[in-house]
């Protein structure tokens, strides 16, 4: 019988999985504490399309910059998902990060691979934050 905590769990991660499928817009992105730094995972417009488990992040113009998958927790505090691109210089590494997403509106801060995940949303040495709104 599986633990009333385990099962809404379950359902919190399940709900923002549901919530983060389709086409978001970057519109905001800092990096080691700079905002808007120069993105080699992004450009200007860049598109990020989540279909189950799976993400790319493709040019205005169609071009993919980075692909991978993810998991999500979202009855962690604060709520977590690790990245794995599959693609790149951290292709199969686990990126942890955590996210918030309310509505339309989706942001999240990710550490390098074995750095501890981030607890707050800004970033020192070895984070990226990115924030997007659905297309």
């Amino acid at each position: 019988m599986p633990h009333i905590h385990d099962t809404l769990a379950a359902d919190a991660s399940a709900r923002d999985l549901a919530a983060l499928q389709g086409t978001w817009e970057q519109v905001d992105f800092e990096e080691n504490g700079v905002a808007n730094p120069p993105d080699i995972h992004g450009a200007p417009g860049a598109i990020t399309v989540i279909r189950g488990q799976h993400f790319e992040v493709r040019t205005i113009e169609g071009g993919l910059l980075l692909e991978g998958s993810f998991e999500i927790d979202a009855s962690a505090t604060p709520k977590a998902i690790t990245w794995t691109d599959s693609m790149g210089s951290d292709a199969g590494k686990p990126l942890p990060a955590i996210y918030t997403l309310d509505g339309d509106r989706f942001v999240f801060i990710a550490s390098d691979e074995g750095m501890p995940r981030p607890q707050v949303f800004r970033t020192t040495q070895g984070q990226a934050m990115r924030s997007f709104v659905r297309r």
